[in-house]
Order: C-alpha cells, then structure tokens, then sequence
C-alpha cells in the first residue's frame, strides 16, 4: 500500500511517498512524523530505472573521501539527477531524479545492490541540504552535545575524534546529553538566534532525538599531544563551517545563501580549535571556555 508520512525537522517539514512497509522500517524517521504540515519537498519511490544519465550534462563528480559515498551529478534543462554509490569505487545503488528547485524528487533503488535505508537516508539528506539553504539553514557534519540548556557543536575530518569528545562530555558532566553524532541542523533564525536541532540523520550512531537548543561554541578538533584551546579568527572559522556544511556549492545561488548564512552565524555564535587528548581534562577544558 502506497502512503504518504510527513516528518518535521528543524520546524521544516519533508514527506516521504511510498510502501507502508518500507515506511513503517524507518524508524530513526518516527520521532520526526508529524500529522500535518507543508512539504518542501516530498521523495516518491519507483520502480522504474530513471532518465538515461548520458543524455544530460554532466556537473560534477564528488569523491572526496574513499569512504564517502560518491555522487555524480547531472542535469538538463528541467531536472537534476544523482546517481550514488555506497562508497568510492562501489557499484551505483540508487538514482534520484530532482526538480531544478529540489522541491519534489523520484527515488530508483537498484534492486541488487539491497540498499533501500541507505538510498532513503541519503536522497533525504540530499534534499533536505539543498531546499533548506536558501532558508538561512545548515545541515553540518558534526557531533553535538546539549548541556546547560545550550548546544555545543564538535567539528572534524572522520576519524578525528568527535564522537568520543562527545562521550567524554557524557563522562565528565551526568547532565550532558548527546543530540545528534553526526547530521544535525543548525538554523539562523529570524530574531538572530543561532539553534541546533537533532535529525533522522545520525552517522553510526542512533541518536534521533526531536531536541533543540541555541548554540553556545562550535568547536573544530585536532589529536594532540596535550590539550589546548583558542579562539579561531572570522576567516578560518567560515573556511572550516562552509567545509563542514552540506550543499550545491556549484550552485551560485546556493553558495550566496550559505556564505550569507555562515557569516551570521560565526559572528554571533564564538568558534574554537581545540587540540585535544581523549581524555575528560579536555572536555573539561571545552567547556569551561564556552561556557565563560
């Protein structure tokens, strides 16, 4: 049976269309569905290979990390499509065929390649990135802790640490709770008050929890040898949050609204870096300096 589920994350909702059984195993969406609201954008499965991707323009080819899935980007005159492989030099599992303003988009999942949460999770991904980025929001790869009523964010390249300086969080404070370990949303919004918000999107992690909190630091970590912090200038801190942060950066009109977006955010909310151990002296360190 075909359905329709809303869900809304970051006060912006989304829809998916498709099997009441593929719906009903997605539960890290369940915290996230609401019973009414107006789509940005809603993502139908099919069961029908999409439009030949040779007979439209190549964009670009994402490949940045051998772990990271790659996504190959084309279009035409009326859409976009996205052809996605779990990782570098894996087989394409899933395809997705978008409208130019991203505002609705047809899923095709290789059948093969048995990927159907993978390929949901990031067409959703996908969407949500670039229908929000006009609407001053950033969906960032990052961890975050809720403590004190704020949100602190930890940046990092994968592999840096930013799970465990979560838990070490966890360890050190019986009050910090994790939000969200590793696609959380960070908005700007109207009254100039930067918020995080947790997501259906969560890296290895389970962590779907429909929380929210105005930011207190953001942090980019490094592994070192002993446990230091400063405050990063404007320049180095838009470099690292745009790095950080999911979207068309092709797109001229996009990268306007994210280098907008960026640049409100840094000179509201303080930005660290923050060479650290894995140790609780470190997430002590983090949050005595924010919280100052």
């Amino acid at each position: 049976m075909i359905t329709t589920r809303i869900y809304k994350v970051a006060d912006h909702h989304f829809a998916f269309t498709m099997e009441e059984k593929i719906l009903d195993q997605l539960t890290n969406y369940a915290p996230f569905e609401v019973s009414e609201g107006d789509p940005l954008y809603t993502l139908t499965i099919v069961d029908r290979p999409l439009a030949s991707y040779e007979q439209m323009t190549h964009v670009f080819t994402d490949t940045s990390d051998d772990d990271m899935p790659r996504i190959e980007v084309y279009r035409d005159a009326e859409k976009r499509l996205f052809r996605v492989s779990m990782w570098k030099e894996s087989p394409v599992c899933m395809e997705m065929e978008a409208a130019l303003d991203f505002s609705k988009a047809e899923l095709y999942i290789h059948p093969e390649q048995k990927a159907t949460r993978f390929a949901i999770d990031n067409a959703a991904m996908l969407l949500y990135a670039f229908r929000t980025a006009t609407l001053h929001t950033l969906e960032m790869h990052a961890s975050v802790i809720m403590k004190d009523g704020f949100g602190q964010l930890f940046l990092g390249h994968s592999g840096t640490g930013k799970s465990t300086h979560s838990r070490l969080w966890q360890e050190a404070y019986e009050d910090a709770v994790l939000m969200n370990d590793d696609n959380p949303v960070v908005r700007l919004l109207a009254s100039g008050e930067v918020r995080v918000y947790g997501s259906p999107w969560s890296g290895k992690t389970p962590c779907y929890k429909q929380l929210s909190a105005p930011v207190r630091g953001i942090v980019k970590l490094d592994q070192a040898p002993q446990n230091e912090i400063r405050r990063m200038k404007l320049p180095e801190s838009y470099a690292y949050m745009l790095s950080s942060s999911s979207g068309l950066k092709i797109e001229p009109e996009m990268m306007d609204a994210l280098y907008d977006t960026i640049s409100q955010i840094i000179q509201t909310v303080p930005m660290y870096h923050l060479d650290c151990l894995p140790d609780t002296d470190a997430a002590r360190l983090c949050h005595d300096t924010l919280s100052k």
